[in-house]
C-alpha cells in the first residue's frame, strides 16, 4: 500500500509540476514570441516521440504482441481525428454573426480534449513504469514533466 501512495503522489506532482510552471512562465513572460513557442512545442513533441519510441513501445512489445501495440496506436489516432471532426461539424453548424467561425475557440477545444483524453495515458505510463522499475518510473514522470511545460504555457496564453 505504501508503494502505491509513493508512485500516485510522484505522478501527481510530476503531471501537475510541469502544467503549472508552462502557466507561470505564459503568465510571467508577456511578449509571446511565436518563434519561442514554436521551438517549445517542437521541444516537447520530440521528447514524446524519443519517449514513446524508446521506452513505451519497448515495454510495451515486451508485455504484449505487436498486433496489440499497432491496434493501439491506430486507435489512438483514430480517437484523435473522430475527435476534430467532431469539433468541425460542430463549429460549422454554429457559424458566427460575421459569417466566420471563431478558429482560435476551436482550436482550444481540440486541445483541451486532447490534453484530457492523453492526461489518463500519461498516469497510466507513469504507474506503468514505477511497476516495471524504479529507474524507467521516474524517467517517464520527469519527460512527462517536461512534456506538459509547453501545455501550460499554450493555455495560460489562449
Amino acid at each position: 500500500m505504501e508503494e502505491i501512495l509513493k508512485t500516485t503522489l510522484l505522478g501527481l506532482f510530476f503531471g501537475t509540476f510541469g502544467t503549472t510552471l508552462g502557466g507561470i512562465m505564459g503568465v510571467v513572460i508577456k511578449k509571446h514570441s511565436n518563434k519561442f513557442l514554436s521551438f517549445i512545442l517542437a521541444f516537447a513533441s520530440g521528447l514524446m516521440m524519443a519517449v514513446i519510441c524508446f521506452d513505451l513501445i519497448p515495454e510495451a512489445l515486451g508485455i504484449s504482441a505487436i498486433a496489440n501495440v499497432v491496434i493501439g496506436i491506430v486507435l489512438g489516432i483514430i480517437g484523435m481525428i473522430f475527435c476534430d471532426l467532431l469539433v468541425e461539424k460542430k463549429f460549422n453548424q454554429n457559424v458566427s454573426l460575421k459569417g466566420k467561425s471563431n478558429v482560435l475557440l476551436k482550436t482550444g477545444i481540440i486541445v483541451s480534449i486532447g490534453l484530457a483524453i492523453h492526461n489518463f495515458p500519461e498516469g497510466l505510463a507513469i504507474g506503468s513504469g514505477f511497476e516495471a522499475s524504479m529507474k524507467l518510473g521516474l524517467s517517464l514522470a520527469l519527460a512527462i514533466c517536461l512534456h506538459d511545460i509547453p501545455e501550460g504555457r499554450f493555455q495560460s496564453r489562449h
